[in-house]
């Protein structure tokens, strides 16, 4: 999915300060940029091959960038007391990954990608009726003009948006269902963990069952094609977990938008594919909820941290 990794909760306490946000955003900014690349890639090829086994060499690339965070790391970093949570969780990105990446075989980058956006508002909805976050008028109102924005793209009943912009909306699901996961598992687990675990999980799962529709590339692009989107997938995602280790993940969130600008950069110049005005007003409505829900967070975030300072007798720290 366009959207991987990025967290909308707060960082896991077991992930150490100090924070340097400038190089954070570096990261991201420069992970997402490979991620619309590898989305780019997988709409390529999928006209090539197999929609499984383009799944597989993008979750190749993620597996080779979780083998080099091992080998940075050492295997402690696969310790959870939540093995079946993880192993869950993977199996819910397989599926996101998969929904996706069927939906770009007939939809544009931009608005696939557009819809995805959609997650931060399914994880406010399921947060406040799975976990019982509290949530206020403020935050359903941002769910209620992000999912406003999400018609304004695809248009229904207007005749201007292929039915398999569905599985972008189901893609959103099971990132919003994922990222459910990683604000249980945060208390316990870090990032890195719940990565490896992740790209594991799925990438074995969707190794199976790939003997049964291999197709041998022969063209030389391809081939390319092939070795690019393993190598953009991996790199991107060694780049968000880098952003994510030296950055604070509720100022780094909102990097995931910029995936908009290389969805409709890529969609034009490979595809010829430029959205339409109400896409663009569609996609503005999105970001501008998103980021707002984002904003919440941070603020629901550092209202905890005020309340658990205030309960253990310290003063609460000043706002920033």
């Amino acid at each position: 999915m366009a959207i991987p990794y990025a967290p909308i909760s707060a960082p896991s306490p077991l992930q150490a300060p100090p924070h340097d946000n400038t190089r954070g955003f570096l990261f991201m900014a420069l992970g997402f940029f490979g991620f619309g690349l590898t989305d780019m890639l997988a709409k390529v090829l999928t006209g090539h091959l197999p929609l499984l086994q383009v799944i597989w060499f993008r979750q190749s690339g993620l597996f080779l960038g979780v083998m080099v965070l091992l080998a940075m790391r050492g295997g402690h970093i696969l310790r959870t007391p939540h093995p079946v949570l993880q192993l869950l969780r993977g199996v819910i990105a397989l599926a996101s990954a998969g929904c996706f990446v069927m939906s770009l075989r007939f939809v544009g980058l931009a608005d696939a990608t557009a819809v995805t956006f959609t997650a931060p508002f399914i994880v406010t909805l399921f947060g406040a009726l799975l976990l019982k976050e509290p949530v206020g008028p403020r935050r359903w109102a941002a769910v209620i003009t992000g999912f406003i924005g999400m018609l304004v793209v695809i248009r229904p009943g207007m005749g201007v948006f292929h039915p398999a912009i569905g599985f972008a909306f189901i893609a959103a699901l099971c990132f919003a269902a994922r990222q459910l996961l990683s604000r249980y598992l945060s208390g316990a687990d870090s990032i890195a963990t719940t990565v490896t675990y992740t790209s594991l999980t799925s990438f074995l799962l969707c190794s199976i069952p790939l003997v049964f529709v291999w197709q041998t590339p022969t063209e030389l692009g391809v081939m390319a094609m092939c070795l690019a989107i393993a190598a953009t997938a991996g790199l991107g995602e060694f780049l968000i977990i880098r952003g994510l280790d030296v950055g604070q993940a509720v100022v780094m969130a909102p990097v995931q938008y910029t995936m908009i600008i290389w969805s409709t950069l890529y969609g034009f110049l490979v595809f010829a594919d430029l959205p339409d005005f109400w896409t663009f007003v569609g996609c503005g409505i999105i970001i501008a909820s998103g980021l707002y829900t984002l904003y919440r967070e941070r603020v629901l975030a550092r209202r905890e941290r005020r309340a658990a300072a205030e309960v253990g007798g310290r003063p609460a720290p000043k706002k920033t």
